[in-house]
C-alpha cells in the first residue's frame, strides 16, 4: 500500500483512515479542526440513510455499516448501542428500499419498527482518533488550500473534506443542508421515534446513555451555523406532541450544523486527474445526513481503491 493522506477527520475521513492503516498503509490525516470541532460531533448518528436516494452501492455501503457498528456495540467500543427505533407513517408504505440491512426490519399498522446502531460521537470521535494513533497513523492539524499542494508528499490522498469539497475539488454539486438540534435531559426514554413527514418539518427524537437529541431542520442552501430560539422551541413542541414525556423537560444545549449534501447522493471514486508528482485523488464526499450510516461502507471500498490504484 502507498504512503496515504487523508484530508478530514470527521467520521468519514477517520474511518478511512482506520480502514487504510488496517490495510498496510502508512496514513496521516490533516485536519483544519480537531475531530469533536468538525460537523460530525452534532450529528444524533442513529444508523438511517436520511435524504439518499435509493442507490445500489449505497445500500453496501449502508448495510456494511450497520454490521460493523452492531458487532462493535457487542465488542463495546465507545458510544455505540443497538436503539430500539419507530419510524411513523403519514401514508401507507411499504418497506423501504434499505429495509433488506436491517434484520429486524417490520411494518406495523402507521410505523415501521426496527432496531439500528446508535452512536454518541463525543466518544467515538475520540476512539477513532486514538484507533488511528494506536495504528501508527498521525493527525496534524493544517488547513489545505488546494489539494495541488499535496503532490508530490504521498502516493494517495484521500479527500474526505465534507462541505469543503465545494472548493477543494471544485464541485458545485456540493451544498450545505443546515440541521438545528435541541439537546433535553433524558425522561427515561430508550426508544427513537422518527416522523420524516410531519407538517411542520422532520421530527426526531433520540434517546443516548444521559441526555435525548431532539430535531430538527433540512434546509437546503442555508449557510447559518447559529441556533435560531424559535426553531428550538419548534422542536420542543413538535418532539412533545410525539413523545409526551418530552413536555416541559430540561434543555441542555442547542446547536446548528451544515451537512455536507451533494446533488447526485456522494462522491466515492478515483479522480482520472492526477496531482503534481504523480500523486492519485480518491474522493470520498458528500454524504449529507448519513455520514456515520455510510461510513464504514464507503472506508471499505476507499481501501479498495487505494490498494487497486
Amino acid at each position: 500500500m502507498d504512503d496515504v493522506t487523508v484530508v478530514g477527520a470527521g467520521v468519514i475521513g477517520l474511518t478511512c483512515a482506520v480502514r487504510l492503516l488496517e490495510a498496510g498503509a502508512r496514513v496521516r490525516v490533516v485536519t483544519a479542526d480537531e475531530p469533536l470541532r468538525t460537523v460530525s460531533r452534532l450529528a444524533a448518528a442513529v444508523w438511517y440513510p436520511t435524504h439518499t436516494a435509493a442507490d445500489p452501492r449505497v445500500l453496501v455501503w449502508a448495510h456494511r455499516t450497520y454490521d460493523f457498528l452492531m458487532a462493535q456495540a457487542g465488542d463495546g467500543i465507545a458510544g455505540v448501542a443497538p436503539r430500539p427505533t419507530r419510524m411513523l407513517l403519514r401514508r401507507p408504505a411499504g418497506a423501504p428500499w434499505w429495509a433488506s440491512a436491517v434484520p429486524d426490519f417490520a411494518t406495523h399498522p402507521g410505523e415501521w419498527r426496527f432496531t439500528v446502531p446508535s452512536v454518541e460521537m463525543e466518544a467515538y470521535l475520540p476512539w477513532l482518533a486514538e484507533r488511528v494513533r494506536a495504528l501508527g497513523g498521525t493527525i496534524t492539524r493544517g488547513r489545505v488550500e488546494h489539494l495541488a499542494d499535496l503532490g508530490g508528499q504521498a502516493g494517495t490522498v484521500v479527500n474526505a473534506t465534507g462541505l469543503g469539497a465545494r472548493a477543494l475539488a471544485d464541485d458545485a454539486a456540493m451544498f450545505p443542508a443546515r440541521g438545528q438540534i435541541v439537546v433535553v435531559a433524558n425522561p427515561g426514554i430508550e426508544t427513537s421515534v422518527r416522523d420524516e413527514e410531519h407538517p411542520d418539518g422532520m421530527t426526531y427524537i433520540h434517546p443516548r446513555s444521559r441526555d435525548v437529541v431532539l430535531g430538527g431542520t433540512f434546509q437546503p442552501g442555508d449557510w447559518n451555523e447559529a441556533p435560531e430560539p424559535a426553531t428550538s422551541a419548534a422542536i420542543l413542541r413538535r418532539c412533545a406532541e410525539l413523545v409526551p414525556e418530552l413536555a416541559g423537560v430540561r434543555t441542555l444545549s442547542e446547536a446548528a450544523g451544515l451537512r455536507p449534501a451533494r446533488e447526485g447522493g456522494p462522491r466515492l471514486e478515483v479522480d482520472p486527474e492526477r496531482l503534481p508528482g504523480g500523486t492519485r485523488v480518491v474522493h470520498c464526499y458528500g454524504h449529507g445526513g448519513a455520514g456515520v450510516t455510510l461510513s464504514w461502507g464507503c472506508a471499505d471500498e476507499v481501501a479498495g481503491l487505494v490498494s487497486r490504484s
